[in-house]
């Protein structure tokens, strides 16, 4: 009874954070999308210059998606019984979000726009604020599951 109430609890809270963030997209799509007149009924808005996707985004991105591979890898090691190849699992997985933190405030210091400029700054702020908000917590759970894993906590 307790597994299964602990497990429904996570899906409550993975489903609320897809609504959380649903709503920064849906905020961003309606105003990318149907642009009204008080930004000048464009998008971006007149006056803002928007960060090319193809740069810092992307690499972070890449970064994102190779913790994601890392921490899998990490997950079969613990399962298969394989401590060290679990450890250097959460280790690069730890460097990557370290790194994609960095990268990110990197990115806010030097965006060419305020979280006050427009639907857009607001919108871009706030939801990879979160985002990073997010990242930080993770890399924290993640920190602590290596030192379990270290101390051997943890079983197949």
């Amino acid at each position: 009874a307790v597994q299964q109430g602990l497990r429904m609890g996570m899906i409550l809270f993975i489903v609320s954070e897809i609504m959380f963030f649903f709503a920064f997209f849906w905020a961003f799509f309606t105003s990318s999308l149907s642009p009204v007149f008080n930004i000048g009924g464009v998008w971006p808005p007149a006056g803002i210059e928007a960060i090319s996707p193809w740069g810092l985004p992307l690499l972070n991105t890449i970064i994102l998606l190779s913790s994601g591979a890392s921490v899998t890898w990490a997950h079969h090691a613990i399962v298969g019984g394989f401590k060290k190849d679990a450890l250097l699992g959460l280790v690069i997985t730890i460097i990557f979000a370290v790194i994609f933190t960095g990268l990110q405030g990197f990115e806010y210091v030097n965006a060419p726009f305020a979280m006050s400029d427009s639907v857009y700054g607001s919108v871009f702020f706030m939801a990879t604020g979160f985002h990073g908000f997010h990242v930080i917590i993770g890399t924290i759970f993640l920190f602590v599951c290596a030192f379990q894993l270290y101390l051997d906590h943890f079983s197949r």
